[in-house]
């Protein structure tokens, strides 16, 4: 099997972290996914129910789900004696946890749906609230979050829709990447776009999002809290931001505005050295970086400087056919899935970068950017400054089912060409260079940006 041709177009690794930039003193564009604790003197927000989206509406599978488990369970309480035996009769008068099921579906799950149905409609007493395409979309979603994995997700017929035209570079927002942050659960913005509503009003990379309208962000999935941020054009969301540094939560309404966003950005800087960034990985990238190598290549550049901080990662084809612009003839990534089969996807060097490199990278750089950076250092092509990246080795396929829903799961972990996974630990630069936020944001100094400069000129002697 070797998906890389048929399925170019869901064969992701949607690192968001989906789907997005930390520093951004130059671009950025949308939203990408973690989870974790609450410490590190971070603030700590109230409890909101069990960590899931309360306030939320919109199809939250494992909410969904804990609700109506919820009922069911006051029901038996209230009643145990009619509703027990009515629960054991439609179960086939056993238990099914004793059994070891090999399929969720099964007669035994139907007849306990049923019977939790039946449960709902003769004891909860607001019928007129009861939304029964919410729940089974929520039924459906559960059974995607029970796996606990992150990365793994159910797509409604419209959230589905709006990846598509996310992965397209065109969408209604606030211009704003976000991610979820690992240490507090929350949401997070990763990198600001420039000229967008959301650097107009203020907003910046590592600003926690602790609520949206109101609603605490905390446990919720990447895509609930996009879909949030999100909205018709011209409207306003109301977003509570806690930033480091800052005494109090900031409060600050943007506006959503249509964004098309750039996901390559490049210039010449002094001393002829070229500057391109990489904000995140979709289908117009790989044009993109195209131009931006010609242009720089065609400027005179004597050293490239590959800024990929805060780039969440995206398309594992669109990063591979930028490697084959960088790196030398063999393997640029390989992945292998819960067979052991094993998918290579390689360079022949034709059209390797003859230029001293320096990537920049920092702990919101994930997925297809560690792939690149990962590859760029085991070949030794360049020397990657700033610090440890995220740590993301796995990759998603999004598969679209009849109905025009879809899912996104993870099916495979992804290797460097020296044989190195690192999910979890990151890639480690060549060159730590903490970044200098006070310096940035009050006086407009980007240190990795000049330290990688520095590294370039020292290459190149």
């Amino acid at each position: 099997m070797n998906s890389n041709e048929n399925n170019n177009r869901y064969y992701n690794d949607y690192g968001y972290p989906n789907n997005n930039r930390q520093p951004n003193p130059y671009n950025g564009a949308y939203g990408g996914g973690y989870q974790g604790n609450y410490n590190n003197g971070q603030p700590q927000p109230p409890m909101q129910g069990f960590g899931y989206g309360s306030g939320n509406d919109k199809g939250n599978g494992r909410f969904v789900l804990g609700f109506v488990a919820g009922i069911a369970l006051t029901a038996l309480v209230s009643g145990f004696v009619y509703v027990g035996i009515k629960f054991y009769e439609s179960a086939g008068g056993r238990n099914a946890a004793d059994d070891t099921a090999e399929s969720v579906v099964s007669e035994d799950t139907e007849k306990k749906l049923s019977a939790i149905e039946d449960v709902i409609e003769e004891y909860y007493y607001q019928d007129a609230d009861i939304d029964v395409d919410a729940m089974t979309e929520g039924m459906y979603a559960g059974m995607v979050n029970s796996l606990g994995d992150p990365y793994s997700v159910y797509y409604t017929e419209e959230e589905w829709q709006e990846l598509m035209q996310e992965t397209e570079g065109v969408y209604y927002g606030i211009g704003a990447y976000l991610m979820i942050d690992p240490n507090t659960g929350l949401g997070k913005i990763s990198g600001v776009i420039e000229n967008t509503p959301a650097q107009e009003a203020g907003l910046r990379a590592d600003d926690l999002l602790y609520q949206v309208d109101g609603v605490s962000t905390m446990g919720m999935e990447l895509s609930e809290i996009v879909s949030m941020v999100k909205g018709e054009e011209g409207t306003t969301v109301h977003l509570t931001i806690y930033r480091e540094g800052e005494t109090d939560y900031l409060e600050i309404d943007v506006e959503r505005r249509k964004i098309e966003s750039p996901t390559v950005n490049y210039e010449m800087l002094e001393d002829d050295i070229g500057y391109i960034q990489i904000s995140e990985f979709d289908e117009v990238t790989t044009d993109q970086f195209t131009e931006a190598l010609a242009v720089v290549k065609g400027s005179g550049a004597k050293g490239l400087i590959l800024d990929l901080r805060g780039n969440p990662g995206g398309s594992l084809n669109v990063v591979v056919d930028i490697a084959r612009a960088i790196l030398p003839k063999g393997l640029i990534v390989y992945t292998e899935d819960k067979y052991g089969q094993r998918d290579e996807y390689t360079c022949d060097g034709r059209s390797e970068l003859d230029l001293p490199l320096v990537v920049l990278v920092n702990g919101n750089s994930a997925s297809a950017s560690e792939i690149l950076a990962g590859a760029i250092k085991d070949y030794r092509k360049g020397v990657l400054v700033g610090t440890t990246t995220f740590g993301k080795g796995i990759v998603q396929r999004v598969l679209p089912l009849t109905d025009g829903t879809a899912l996104k799961l993870t099916i495979s972990a992804y290797y460097t060409p020296n044989g190195n996974n690192i999910h979890g630990v990151g890639i480690e630069p060549d060159v730590i260079c903490e970044f200098d936020s006070e310096a940035y944001y009050e006086d407009g100094v980007d240190n990795q940006l000049e330290k990688a400069v520095e590294e370039v000129k020292k290459a190149g002697r």
